[in-house]
């Protein structure tokens, strides 16, 4: 299927490279439906891009590239949303705010994006009572300054 992108202009997209989000994703209850797409040949970053909405595309990274030591535990609702039965069947991202100039850029670690790989459903999870903010500094800040 062809799509419309943010970023990539009309890209094409196997139909089991969408990612279901049965709840939406904050603040956009009705976008159910995204893909994941590589934003740049190293694989470091990546966009979320709705499929039915081409201006809906989020710049995001693996937070453990960039925060090693990032550990959180999934509440049970999160568990049965994203139908896990094995811990190798998720990966998370973390959703950036881009700064210009870039090495200012933050990453929202309490609300990382959560994907079922093997069952392509998708949930941002909201955590609660973690030392985790919304905007935490991607890079040191030695390279920051």
């Amino acid at each position: 299927m062809k799509i419309e992108t943010k970023y990539h202009g009309l890209i094409e997209i196997r139909g089991e490279e969408v990612l279901r989000f049965p709840n939406g994703i904050p603040g956009f209850v009705d976008e159910k439906e995204f893909a994941i797409i590589p934003f740049t040949e190293e694989g470091t970053f990546y966009i979320l891009q709705s499929v039915q909405t081409s201006e809906l595309g989020f710049v995001m990274t693996n937070p453990f590239t960039f925060y090693p030591d990032y550990d959180f535990n999934l509440e049970n609702q999160a568990v049965d949303t994203l139908e896990l039965d094995s811990p190798e069947d998720v990966t998370v991202y973390t959703v950036l705010t881009m700064a210009d100039p870039f090495n200012k850029t933050t990453a929202n670690l309490q609300a990382p994006v959560v994907v079922n790989v093997k069952k392509k459903l998708g949930k941002q999870v909201i955590l609660t009572g973690s030392p985790y903010q919304t905007k935490h500094n991607l890079f040191s800040e030695m390279i920051a300054k």
